[in-house]
């Protein structure tokens, strides 16, 4: 029976990395073929088509009951964005931020996890919490979408090199393969988050452990698969807009959107250990990256370090408390 929850929980991974590759792809050659700009498809369909996992395993689980997994996805995931994934896109290569990042996208970040931890105070997400996150998602959505007309040129111009807008140009041969390829995305995005969610929960019942901390570990970090190529990717190309935005506007459509959505379906109860470490942990990370990446207007290898060597406290820490 372990052999084939391991090799479902492989699988699910492997149909949530590939189905997401799939959507982004798929969606983004049809928003070009409707002559929708490079950029607003960055904005959108690529960012948050690599948090696709996140959003389709809070859906499942949140059908299933299983809200410990919905939130410690959400939690684990974001911690991940930031304390790893870009900590190692800088160890990479330092990478130049934005004002626009730092006078926009980072506060409004850090902005949303405390709401999140505002929330969670009373023990549940309600309903009407999660309709307020979902109203604040729309309203992001509309805002960032304006936003793009008034980026400077580089900034296009470095998503254009980065997505080599000549595999998205318009061509209506290939609409039908375009639609298949969003179609099979969406298909193996359901089918990766029901494996993944029942082998999680299996596992953590295995070993005794609760399903919070395979929301924070193990399903936080194949949900974010997609975000962890898309940044290290992008820093290796010296992307830097790239690498900080798809990290950031993860976690900023993980809150807003996937527990939106997932509170809406349920209302998500919060763990009280949530409450004690994780959550704060998340808080923290997020507000930590403002004076970081604040500095000199870049995050320094040495920044990367710190932010790898808080993932590994996090993760250190987690385990001990999963020990106890």
């Amino acid at each position: 029976m372990i052999p084939l929850q391991a090799a479902l929980l492989a699988a699910g991974l492997a149909a949530l990395y590939f189905g997401a590759e799939w959507l982004v792809r798929g969606s983004a050659r049809l928003a070009r073929s409707y002559g929708v700009s490079t950029l607003v498809v960055g904005l959108t369909v690529v960012s948050f088509g690599s948090s696709a996992p996140e959003l389709l395993v809070g859906v499942v689980a949140s059908v299933q009951g299983e809200s410990d997994v919905v939130l410690g996805n959400v939690v684990g995931s974001n911690i991940l964005n930031i304390a790893l994934i870009l900590g190692i896109a800088s160890l990479l290569r330092p990478m130049k931020v934005e004002l626009r990042l730092l006078s926009r996208e980072i506060p409004l970040m850090a902005a949303v996890s405390i709401l999140l931890a505002a929330f969670a105070l009373n023990g549940v997400v309600s309903r009407l919490d999660a309709l307020a996150l979902v109203v604040g998602f729309v309203v992001y959505l509309w805002a960032m979408t304006r936003a793009a007309a008034g980026e400077p040129a580089a900034v296009a111009t470095e998503f254009e090199e980065y997505q080599q807008v000549a595999s998205l140009s318009p061509s209506s041969d290939r609409h039908w393969r375009d639609a298949g390829m969003l179609i099979g995305g969406i298909l193996a995005l359901v089918l990766g988050a029901r494996l993944l969610v029942g082998s999680a929960v299996y596992f953590a019942r295995l070993l005794g452990v609760s399903n919070v901390v395979v929301g924070l570990t193990i399903v936080a970090l194949g949900t974010s698969l997609p975000e962890l190529a898309t940044s290290v990717v992008a820093a290796a190309r010296d992307e830097a807009n790239i690498a900080m935005g798809n990290g950031i506007g993860s976690n900023i459509f993980n809150i807003l959107c996937i527990l939106g959505v997932s509170g809406l379906i349920r209302p998500i109860q919060v763990a009280p250990e949530l409450m004690e470490f994780e959550i704060p942990a998340m808080v923290g990370v997020a507000i930590v990256l403002l004076p970081l990446a604040w500095h000199r207007h870049r995050l320094s290898r040495l920044s990367g370090a710190l932010l790898l060597l808080m993932y590994v406290l996090f993760t250190w820490v987690l385990v001990l408390r999963a020990m106890h």
